[in-house]
């Protein structure tokens, strides 16, 4: 059985190197290349964590996920830094309480740290405002576009075919091929489309405004010259969960202490977009910046980002066959917490194809005729 897979991202690039290391002959096609600016998986980190509320397929994926980038040598390599996580909960930590039950029953730790014990080990953090805050020990982030480029390189070194290529818009699913944008045809008895952001263009009527695409501005501050309390190991990853949720990962590199509002974006075209921040952005982040670690106030702004979120109604990936072409198969709607889950969702993707195995069905694309929940923590509940 020959598999073609489309896109390159974390979902794709693992797939494929699933697959292959299964035995399958297996080709991939990305537009743009491993890791690239463009895409969903592109930019320096990401987050990877198994809190998720109550969401208990989440947690378990998670957990799995880390064990495979571990398996596969991401810390030897650079790309795994497990630094911890550091969440901080305003009035509200229904979220933080349903993950801390959830991760007890699955054996894994998430501590809870009273506000002295927080302030004494990270003096760096200004506290005021939360009510309570967790460590997970075992979280941390990820290298995200080296990740990506490496899986590619090992995904080659084993005997897979990557090819620089786009698929035509929109997807075609009537044979067993994949046509191409320049109008050529890669044969496959099996496709995978894992095209992140591009899913909605490539099957219009199939998922449409189902995945809906969001602009994602992160920003990158300077630390002052000699000081480590912004770095790991003196400061981990940290969420903050208040009126909105913002997020930040250490000076990562040399790269600046990074800081991005969680928050969905306004709607973008992900091919078109420019990728300049805003001055709004910029200020929000400053500010937010300027509270919560006040020794970083006056902190040069280093560098910015725009990526982008396609995120499902309910936040739910997608991970299932199209419903009118078996041979092929959709995965996709990251909704911003996609990157981690790249191992598991080759594995779980090489055992649908090759075994048969079926996916959960939160997974499923016949949710989407089920009525729609709204929320704000549908992405950490």
């Amino acid at each position: 059985m020959t598999v073609a897979v489309v896109g390159a991202g974390a979902f794709g690039g693992w797939t494929a190197l699933a697959l292959r290391r299964r035995g399958a002959p297996v080709t991939l096609i990305d537009a743009w290349g491993a890791g690239h600016a463009r895409a969903s998986s592109g930019g320096e980190t990401r987050v990877i964590r198994a809190t998720y509320g109550s969401r208990v397929v989440y947690t378990r994926m998670a957990a799995r996920a880390l064990r495979l980038w571990r398996d596969h040598g991401a810390e030897e390599a650079g790309l795994l830094r497990t630094t911890g996580v550091l969440w901080m909960f305003g009035e509200d930590d229904g979220f933080g309480r349903a993950s801390a039950a959830t991760l007890a029953a699955e054996g894994l730790r998430l501590d809870q740290l009273s506000l002295r014990d927080a302030a004494s080990r990270f003096p760096q953090v200004d506290f005021s405002g939360a009510t309570s805050v967790l460590w997970e020990p075992e979280a941390g982030y990820l290298m995200a576009r080296r990740a990506c480029a490496h899986v590619v390189d090992r995904f080659v070194a084993e005997g897979g075919i990557y090819r620089r290529a786009a698929a035509a818009t929109p997807a075609s699913i009537a044979a067993t091929h994949v046509l191409l944008a320049d109008g050529s045809r890669l044969h496959a008895d099996v496709v995978v489309f894992a095209c992140g952001p591009w899913l909605g263009s490539l099957f219009p009527d199939l998922l449409g405004s189902r995945v809906t695409v969001t602009r994602q501005e992160v920003c990158y501050f300077g630390t002052p010259a000699g000081d480590a309390r912004f770095s790991e190991p003196a400061l981990p990853v940290w969420l903050d969960c208040g009126e909105r949720v913002m997020y930040g990962i250490p000076d990562a590199g040399g790269r600046g202490f990074k800081i991005a509002d969680d928050t969905s974006g306004p709607p973008i075209d992900p091919t078109s977009a420019p990728r300049e921040a805003t001055r709004a952005g910029v200020a929000a982040a400053r500010a937010f910046l300027a509270r919560r670690f006040p020794a970083l106030a006056d902190a040069p702004l280093v560098g910015t980002e725009v990526c982008q979120y396609e995120s499902t109604p309910d936040s739910h990936f997608i991970v299932d066959r199209h419903p009118a072409a078996d041979h092929v198969w959709i995965a996709g709607g990251g909704s911003g917490h996609g990157f981690k889950m790249g191992p598991a969702i080759g594995e779980l993707l090489a055992s649908c194809i090759l075994d048969g195995a079926a996916p959960d069905p939160a997974f499923s694309l016949a949710r989407f005729a089920a009525p729609r929940r709204d929320g704000w923590d549908q992405k950490w509940s």
